[in-house]
């Protein structure tokens, strides 16, 4: 008899009984030992046992969203990887981006994903994107805990709002802060992570109104190469291994990642203005 079943081959009756739309509210139920804050944790601050994925940065266009982050996680001033990804789809229509602690961000992130299909499938309709980013909201609320010892994560979303009144307000940037708070930046651009105040530094001289989805990917290539060149802890674009950011755009077409060989040109773009005039 497998682990947690009833009977050989049946699953128990909580997994058959019709109940809440929330997957996250079902594991609180059923398995709340899962969820990433339900953890027993040792007493003090933990922050230094695990790798920190920072930065993350958003921008908003008439056409949707660009979200776009660096690959490096550290671990105090030790670099614990220079390729993580912090940049996901979270459904068809938004992205997620991760800073703070990257494991716990990672499964955060993962059980988000799984949150959004659970409620599509029971419900038989997808979320709006103001309760996408409610039901994320809720998610690191129950994360205070393990914050509170040092295993934080601040997420970033933005996505293609399908209900938008207003064809140039379809693209939509949320921001929340370690207890759950949820702040939706209206801005047109926003940035997350260690690098957060140089990449917005930029992203204040260069963003306007109007700008087409290749133009705020330049523009977020630009500025995460700005954070690296003052933070640390954000890695810049690694020429030598091939390592470039993540970019990720979500329109009415849905979300797409671009390529490699897409993100090395506008990275080599950044690099040889640069080269001509090194203090910019």
């Amino acid at each position: 008899m497998s682990a947690g079943l009833g009977s050989p081959g049946r699953l128990p009756a909580s997994f058959t009984t019709p109940g809440t739309s929330s997957f996250t509210d079902f594991l609180t139920q059923v398995a709340p030992e899962l969820l990433p804050g339900r953890r027993t944790l040792p007493a003090g601050m933990n922050a230094d046992l695990a790798p920190h994925a920072t930065t993350i940065v958003a921008i908003s266009t008439n056409e949707g969203v660009v979200m776009a982050g660096d690959r490096r996680a550290t671990m105090g001033n030790l670099i614990a990887s220079r390729d993580i990804e912090k940049v996901h789809p979270a459904d068809p229509y938004s992205l997620i981006g991760i800073a703070g602690t990257a494991g716990v961000g990672i499964e955060l992130m993962r059980l988000f994903q799984v949150e959004l299909q659970h409620y599509e499938k029971i419900e038989g309709a997808m979320l709006s994107l103001d309760g996408k980013a409610n039901r994320l909201a809720t998610m690191i609320r129950q994360n205070l805990g393990a914050a509170m010892q040092g295993l934080a994560v601040i997420p970033l979303f933005a996505g293609f709002d399908l209900d938008a009144k207003t064809p140039g307000k379809v693209g939509r940037i949320f921001s929340f802060d370690i207890a759950g708070g949820l702040y939706e930046e209206h801005g047109g651009y926003d940035a997350i992570g260690s690098g957060s105040l140089f990449a917005k530094s930029s992203l204040k001289k260069r963003y306007k109104q109007g700008l087409g989805i290749a133009e705020a990917a330049q523009l977020a290539v630009e500025a995460l190469f700005d954070a690296a060149d003052d933070d640390t802890a954000t890695g810049g674009p690694d020429v030598i291994r091939k390592i470039f950011p993540v970019v990720m755009t979500a329109t009415a077409e849905g979300t797409q990642r671009l390529t490699d060989d897409e993100t090395a040109a506008m990275a080599q773009t950044v690099i040889a203005a640069r080269a001509l005039q090194p203090g910019a």
